[in-house]
């Protein structure tokens, strides 16, 4: 992928996010990964968001409806209703046919013809960098270990005055990957052991992905 294209596409989810009606409240917009590090073309594009969790509004009885005319579960308790309404295109479900607000806000935000994984979850990025690793640790299953190089687009409303401008021209600098996990708290030999893991695992992912994740 062109290193400004990809830029594009990220600037487009900022600008998405702060206009339009989401199917759930968006609280950080992060890159991260080879878009963060400046290399061009990049092999995929990162992108984190930080949402809330619905469990119930007050449009939860729209739940029967949504099943009717779309046979899906969910709206108006993990997405909301009046979203689904105005963007029925862009309504996603898992497996088991219930709503999928990560697969909704990557229907809304990214092109589905272009290698981009969209990273979704309630806690903000760097916590969850923290909390994945702990896990990957844990149990050795180190393609799970989020990258923690990245940059904060957008928070809370407010964007970033700097970071497009920084990560159009490669300012941005980070260390590699196993010095920045050995910054977390890895050995030196563990921590190259699981930065070829994340290498291996993105080497096999192809077109758009999404992962949702709760902390």
């Amino acid at each position: 992928m062109d290193r400004q294209a990809a830029l594009d596409v990220v600037e487009r989810v900022v600008e998405t996010v702060e206009s339009e009606r989401m199917p759930v409240p968006v609280r950080e917009i992060w890159v991260y990964g080879d878009v963060a590090l400046g290399l061009d073309p990049i092999e995929r594009l990162d992108v984190y968001l930080t949402k809330d969790i619905l469990f119930r509004t007050d449009d939860a009885d729209r739940d029967a409806e949504f099943q009717a005319s779309h046979g899906v579960r969910g709206v108006g308790k993990t997405v909301r209703a009046d979203w689904a309404e105005r963007f029925p295109e862009y309504i996603r479900a898992n497996d088991s046919g219930h709503v999928a607000p990560e697969k909704c806000l990557a229907a809304h935000l990214l092109p589905d013809d272009l290698p981009v994984h969209l990273e979704v979850c309630n806690a903000s990025f760097e916590d969850n960098v923290t909390q994945r690793l702990k896990g990957a640790m844990a149990r050795e299953a180190y393609e799970q270990i989020l990258d923690p190089r990245g940059a904060c687009l957008w928070i809370d409303g407010t964007r970033s005055e700097t970071a497009v401008e920084k990560l159009r021209a490669g300012d941005l600098v980070f260390p590699t990957l196993p010095d920045a996990l050995e910054m977390l708290g890895m050995d030196g030999d563990e921590a190259e052991t699981a930065a070829a893991a994340v290498r291996a695992y993105r080497d096999e992912q192809e077109g758009p992905t999404v992962r949702g994740d709760v902390v």
